[in-house]
């Protein structure tokens, strides 16, 4: 599987939140849009293209500066949004692309006004193993005045090996998530939500 090109679309709010991610990138030169564009006389892919989601435990990130209270909330993210395209040709491997909706947010107890998180993206054979797993660097600047960042990331050309063409894209996963902590991830485990929007209603 070949790593893939990142694409980051940025917008800014003026809210806060506290948030968690996942995710990862694949090499090449197709997007979701030029899959879109194959034409009126293109064949439908003879098969569903593989899931993808993040992975719950994954999904979301909060920092804490201390105890898990609104004055510790450091920063945060979330993954709010995944889709995929992708297309067979003959029994060559899947080709996927993916688009990751994320929210990043700025707590009363960040440092400073820039932080980089790490989301990873996985392929999978559906319930037996990891093909391939790459972690992607974002770093995120909150402008003065805004807490909320929301991008979006677009990967594309992920390729997804199968045996023959007879192999459907059901058999493979695409798993994406943030690389936490075993702190963090338990947060997310236990069902935790903690939005920092909350401390100013």
């Amino acid at each position: 599987m070949r790593l893939m090109k990142n694409i980051s679309k940025l917008t800014y709010k003026l809210t806060i939140a506290s948030i968690l991610v996942v995710g990862m990138g694949l090499s090449g030169c197709s997007t979701a849009k030029k899959i879109l564009e194959v034409g009126e006389a293109a064949e439908k892919n003879p098969g569903p293209c593989p899931v993808a989601f993040s992975l719950y435990e994954a999904s979301r990130l909060v920092e804490f500066k201390g105890s898990e209270s609104f004055a510790n909330v450091g920063f945060t993210a979330e993954i709010n949004k995944v889709r995929s395209l992708c297309r067979y040709v003959g029994n060559k491997p899947i080709h996927s692309d993916l688009s990751l909706d994320i929210a990043f947010g700025r707590g009363p107890a960040a440092s400073g006004r820039t932080a980089t998180y790490q989301y990873f993206v996985a392929v999978t054979r559906k319930d037996i193993e990891v093909i391939e797993k790459k972690v992607f660097p974002i770093v995120v600047t909150f402008p003065e005045g805004v807490d909320v960042v929301e991008l979006t990331e677009e990967i594309s050309d992920i390729v997804i090996p199968r045996a023959n063409e007879n192999t459907s894209g059901a058999n493979f996963e695409i798993i994406v998530g943030f690389e936490l902590t075993q702190e963090q991830i338990a947060f997310n485990a236990d069902g935790k939500r903690f939005r920092v929007s909350a401390g100013k209603n």
